[in-house]
């Protein structure tokens, strides 16, 4: 019942921002002669939002309003600080509503509740008015769209000050994979959400709040620290302190796999990011990110792996301990089954050497300099299936049961741990 209300007292605070952000614009024409160009997309990602079904995401889920009328909120901006308010507040209100959404307290329209691609494709196209928004006044581009896709992402969100209760901190992703298919949801984004603000019961009794992000497919993101902005505040001492941590995404059929090794590597391509960009980063010759802190070349995950991977139904879950590394005086790739060797290069940790590996290794990273002992590390789902064969229909009945399976596993796999 706490919960409850401290979400109607937050849902309520939002409206009463976004409402007080919006009475300028509709109180008087704008004086500073703000206005808004037509759509128009300014990167491949936004591009897919030419595809009628991309859009039909914000339509049929009940979050068209905010798309709808976030441009006049833009308009009612008429300085550069105002507009910061603008696109921190609609942020936070686009990820409440997703998280709402997630959660069955806001309508869900004719798409299922569960489901993560509606955020994804309105934060999207949010994005691309706010691009093309051109107000009276100088305002930094880059830093208001990287405001608002932190709050839009649940990184301005955080642990309730309430007494006794553990915390429990993870990321999930956005979709990927979309020139192939643009339909395809992320199962770790849609269990994230759902867990976002809920509370759980621990294998020891004790009770955890849980708090997520979402996190982009975007090596540049990656690159400009998100990741360490998103876990930072969890790992340092202090209110939103953490008492375990992992990271969360799709990796393979039909199983759960808890990764005993994070990689320090890239080492993906041809596989591309979510705006076509390449890593820079093979198997034969992996490379480090850019501006990436001096770390090990592995780091071995803390979680409880035992109790997590004793949660077997409806997927087994299995400790994965094979890496992919260079062994020291040598010049090819291996793979050993028991984890890394002394004095090896990284080219790809278990969960291999894209972005899902890229988080568990900078969240990590960061917990061995500022909690070692905290348990931390990650978690790859099944692959989502059951999308319908008609490529007009957005969701099926398996699509939903399977989405739905594995968020529950998910949010069984957290409650098995004793912290």
């Amino acid at each position: 019942m706490t919960l409850i209300r401290r979400t109607a007292a937050l849902a309520a605070a939002l409206a009463g921002t976004l409402a007080a952000l919006l009475a300028p614009a509709a109180a008087q024409a704008d004086p500073t002669g703000c206005r808004t160009t037509a759509a128009a997309p300014t990167d491949a990602e936004q591009a897919r939002l030419q595809d009628a079904r991309t859009a039909a995401f914000t339509e049929r889920s009940g979050l068209r309003d905010l798309l709808h009328r976030f441009p006049a909120a833009l308009c009612a901006a008429h300085d550069a600080r105002r507009a910061e308010r603008v696109v921190d507040a609609w942020g936070r209100a686009l990820w409440q509503a997703g998280v709402d959404r997630a959660q069955g307290r806001r309508p869900s329209g004719e798409l299922p509740a569960r489901d993560d691609r509606p955020l994804y494709w309105t934060r999207l196209a949010m994005t691309v008015q706010l691009a093309h928004w051109q107000p009276g006044f100088e305002v930094d581009r880059t830093e208001l769209r990287a405001r608002f896709e932190d709050a839009s992402r649940g990184l301005d969100s955080g642990f309730s000050s309430a007494h006794g209760i553990r915390r429990i901190f993870v990321s999930g992703f956005d979709p990927y994979g979309l020139d192939a298919e643009p339909r395809r949801a992320n199962p770790s984004g849609a269990a994230v959400l759902q867990l976002n603000g809920q509370r759980i019961t621990l294998a020891d009794g004790s009770t955890a709040e849980v708090r997520a992000v979402v996190l982009p497919v975007r090596y540049g993101d990656f690159d400009r620290g998100i990741v360490e902005r998103a876990f930072g505040p969890h790992l340092r001492p202090g209110p939103q302190s953490a008492d375990l941590i992992t990271s969360i995404s799709q990796g393979y059929p039909g199983e759960f796999t808890l990764e005993a090794w994070a990689g320090r590597a890239r080492s993906a391509d041809p596989f591309t990011d979510n705006v076509r960009a390449l890593s820079g980063g093979t198997t034969a010759h992996p490379v480090d990110a850019p501006g990436l802190a001096p770390g090990p070349q592995f780091i071995r995950t803390t979680l409880p792996t035992d109790a997590m991977t004793a949660v077997q139904q409806p997927y087994p879950v299995l400790l994965n301990t094979p890496v992919t590394e260079i062994p020291a005086g040598a010049t090819d790739p291996v793979v050993p089954s028991d984890g890394p060797t002394p004095g090896s290069r990284a080219v790809a940790g278990g969960g291999g050497g894209y972005l899902s590996n890229e988080v568990a290794y900078r969240s990590n990273r960061l917990r061995l300099d500022l909690a070692p002992d905290l348990p931390g590390g990650h978690l790859h789902t099944p692959v989502l299936t059951g999308l319908p064969t008609d490529q007009d229909r957005l969701t099926a009945p398996e699509f939903e049961q399977n989405e739905a399976a594995i968020a529950d596993q998910v949010r069984a796999i957290l409650s098995s741990a004793r912290l």
